[in-house]
């Protein structure tokens, strides 16, 4: 959302703050979204009986519980209490603790695999929780994050409606670029300049329901934190404008009752010398 330079101590408290406020609501409305990549991100990562995993950025929990039922020793990390609070309550009998993803509180060569599905994109300083990937995993283990790509319409739709109706440049502290990791090429360059080998990418055709376009905006509001933030901070009239044109767009991807919208990840992986 914009080039200015980053302050990690700021953006990361501003994700934290907003993580620790929405967490239930993220879970009743993203939960169909993102947890479609779960099953090749744990294929690429090797995660079968016995391997010592973690995922990092767990959320609700979502990843940990599926690595779970497969026989793997999960651990699942989260920076914000109320997400490993809500994790918890959902998955219980499954380990999750509080933990920052770009220091990582566990000893080199801990871990068989280490996870992270769509946290990457909140972190101020992403390629330093990569390397901390590659510092806990033990020689010949697997590393495995999702991102969502470039032409994920489902996310798009918001900020270009706030680039034609609103301000894009409101006081909220500047983060890495929401598509940063959205085209293969980079995914694959940051593995191997962080010390990884046999980068390799693929992608995830996966769509959204939308059971109203009336809400959709809404849901974004008081359900994401740096989107939310941005639509927080227009005036009552821009934000208008731009729910117009956000139902505008939805509707060209109506499927009878629900609105099918396209939201393809990348799965890029690869594996510690």
């Amino acid at each position: 959302m914009t080039t200015s330079p980053v302050d990690p101590a700021a953006f990361t408290a501003f994700e934290h703050e907003g993580w620790q406020r929405v967490a239930d609501r993220y879970h009743g409305r993203f939960r169909e979204v993102t947890t479609q990549s779960i099953e090749p991100l744990l294929d690429a990562a090797g995660a079968g009986p016995g391997v010592r995993l973690l995922d990092v950025a767990s959320g609700p929990g979502y990843v940990a519980a599926t690595a779970a039922k497969r026989g793997v020793l999960v651990t699942g990390l989260d920076f914000a209490a109320a997400m490993v609070d809500l994790a918890r309550r959902l998955h219980p009998g499954v380990e999750f603790r509080e933990g920052d993803a770009q220091a990582l509180p566990f000893d080199d060569e801990s871990f068989d695999a280490v996870v992270m599905n769509y946290g990457i994109l909140h972190l101020a300083e992403p390629e330093r929780a990569i390397r901390e990937g590659l510092r806990v995993l033990r020689p010949g283990g697997r590393y495995a994050f999702t991102v969502w790509a470039g032409d994920a319409r489902g996310f798009a739709i918001v900020i270009e409606a706030v680039e034609r109706h609103g301000d894009v440049n409101v006081p909220l502290p500047p983060g890495p670029p929401f598509f940063q990791f959205g085209e293969p090429a980079e995914c694959e360059r940051t593995l191997l300049a962080a010390g990884f080998r046999a980068a390799k990418t693929v992608r995830l055709d996966q769509v959204w329901r939308v059971a109203s376009p009336n809400t959709f905006v809404d849901e974004y509001l008081d359900s994401s934190v740096r989107t939310g933030a941005l639509l927080r901070a227009q005036k009552p009239e821009a934000l208008a404008a731009i729910g117009r044109q956000v139902r505008e767009v939805l509707e060209q991807y109506r499927q009878g009752e629900t609105v099918v919208l396209p939201v393809p990840a990348i799965l890029a992986y690869a594996t510690k010398a």
